[in-house]
């Protein structure tokens, strides 16, 4: 069995949004899953799966919205 580029971007993508589920904090937890999100992305777009394009992109929006809502936590916590 012979995969190219585009599969091995499609199985690279599962494989990080299914650590990224087993995380404990939080903060690696989004970093992870947007990791996954965007070579789903990327998978989607290449084969034409636009539904998973489009999700996985809102996806990332979600992730990249949750990490700054963290870091402004943490930053008020320090001050």
């Amino acid at each position: 069995m012979e995969l190219n580029l585009v599969e091995i971007v499609g199985y690279a993508a599962s494989v990080f949004v299914a650590v990224s589920l087993m995380m404990t904090n939080v903060t690696k937890l989004r970093w992870i899953n947007m990791t996954g999100c965007i070579l789903f992305v990327i998978y989607g777009a290449s084969i034409g799966a636009w539904p998973v394009a489009l999700m996985n992109g809102f996806c990332v929006g979600i992730n990249i919205y949750n990490l700054i809502k963290l870091n402004r936590e943490k930053s008020a916590q320090a001050a």
